[in-house]
């Protein structure tokens, strides 16, 4: 499939917004008192571009952007969140959590409507938390990181639930205000 400029404009911008709110949200300290657990709200554009067929559509949708192209976007963001935050080692883990919190959300995608984005979210958050826990487990030669999974597992699924409609709700805001990428 030919990349227009349209469709690589469009990624260069979701691009940019994730890298945004990832940026933001990094400088924020969260009031829970639990290491590793944030919102991970950058996922909501990642969602929105796996789901979004770029105009009015029946249920299931056809999709504007691929999934080579959403990944690309994932990608991009975290390559350059680690460069803008100054975290190298962030990218280890953002890479591991990132690649796997993908292939879960792009299956799970087969399985769910558009208004199920949030199942997506849940699991795509679940998945990401088992990609982290296994890079630091290989980084760190430390099997006993594992025992904090379910801590992560059990925060992924409340964020990747908010992320998930978050998602929902700009999908149901363009198809209703009738935007077309197309």
């Amino acid at each position: 499939m030919i990349m227009t400029t349209k469709k690589l404009t469009l990624m260069a911008i979701l691009t940019a917004l994730a890298l945004i709110i990832f940026i933001v949200e990094a400088q924020i300290p969260l009031p829970i008192p639990v290491p590793g657990v944030k919102p991970g709200l950058a996922n909501a554009v990642t969602l929105f571009a796996l789901f979004y067929g770029g105009k009015k559509a029946e249920e299931p949708s056809p999709c504007f952007f691929t999934a080579p192209n959403v990944f690309t976007i994932l990608l991009c963001r975290i390559i350059l969140g680690a460069v803008f935050t100054g975290r190298p080692i962030a990218f280890v883990y953002s890479i591991a959590g990132g690649v796997l919190a993908f292939a879960a959300q792009v299956i799970m995608k087969r399985f769910v409507s558009r208004k199920q984005i949030w199942v997506c979210g849940a699991a795509g958050a679940v998945f990401h938390n088992i990609g982290q826990i296994t890079a630091a487990v290989i980084i760190t030669g430390t099997t006993a990181i594992a025992l904090y999974l379910p801590v992560l597992i059990i925060a992924g699924i409340f964020t990747g639930i908010l992320t998930g409609f978050i998602a929902k709700l700009v999908v149901m805001r363009f198809d209703k205000a009738d935007v077309t990428m197309v």
